[in-house]
């Protein structure tokens, strides 16, 4: 019994651990960010005026990004889900840094998806966002 309990209390320290090890890089989509690099405000839905509104692109990396740029590529998302290429922005970075924000205004209402990707072409991250007019 006591084999077991042992065994059961080494499985949870050793899960405890992976799961700190394999935390995830993340795009956030939010209306700021705070000091810590952490969104306010976080949506993946976002009501834009007709002539357009901002918002801020948070990247998280559970380490340090080692590059000196990224790039966010922009695809507009059809109904049918098939995405068409829209913009390329580029932000420039330092290579210690495991946060960075860009401030981003749409002008279309849409869904769009967002691939960031650092200086040798990998892809960081993504997600998908909805842009609405606001009523």
């Amino acid at each position: 019994m006591l084999k077991k309990l042992f065994l059961a209390m080494f499985l949870m320290i050793a899960l405890f651990a992976f799961s700190n090890l394999t935390k995830a890089q993340t795009l956030y989509f939010c209306e700021d960010v705070d000091s810590k690099g952490y969104p306010i405000t976080e949506s993946n839905v976002f009501n834009i005026s007709s002539s357009g509104s901002y918002l801020y692109f948070l990247v998280r990396l559970p380490y340090t990004i080692n590059c000196y740029s990224v790039r966010y590529e922009l695809y507009s998302v059809d109904y049918d889900g098939s995405e068409t290429y829209s913009t390329t922005i580029y932000q420039d970075t330092e290579t210690d840094w495991v946060w960075f924000y860009k401030k981003v205004t749409f002008y279309e209402p849409g869904f769009y998806s967002v691939y960031v990707y650092d200086c040798n072409d990998y892809l960081l991250t993504s997600n998908t966002i909805r842009i609405k007019y606001r009523d």
